[in-house]
């Protein structure tokens, strides 16, 4: 895929998160299914990771550990700012250490899926 339009894809998940992370989802309907909203924050990282992990690749032309290791850290920091915005601006939301644990696996699991495929790519 073309750089821009990975580009404009990890633009857009950032922000898709960052809004569905801040608004209140109380007058949906539950699924019955415990611990949902931790599956959501794994996909969500998990899809920001892949994300700007292959953006960072496309730009800099070449695989490097430290690229998508830097990108696994955006991640942690981007979730940590939510999980503090959720506590400090809203009054239906609350930060929740268990949520930056599934953020944080999400951003792993990425890592772990999209390095070794990416460098046997790489190396084609």
């Amino acid at each position: 895929m073309h750089k821009k339009v990975i580009l404009g894809l990890a633009i857009i998940w950032t922000i898709l998160i960052f809004i569905l992370c801040l608004v209140s989802f109380s007058k949906l309907p539950s699924f019955g299914v415990s611990g949902t909203d931790k599956y959501v924050h794994f996909i969500f990282h998990f899809g920001f990771t892949l994300l700007w992990g292959r953006y960072f690749w496309l730009s800099s032309n070449e695989l490097k550990l430290g690229i998508v290791g830097r990108v696994v850290f955006m991640s942690f920091c981007f979730g940590l700012i939510i999980e503090f915005l959720q506590e400090a601006i809203t009054t239906t939301r609350h930060a929740d250490v268990l949520d930056v644990l599934a953020n944080s696996a999400g951003s792993l699991v990425a890592f772990l899926v999209f390095f070794p495929i990416a460098k046997y790519k790489s190396e084609k």
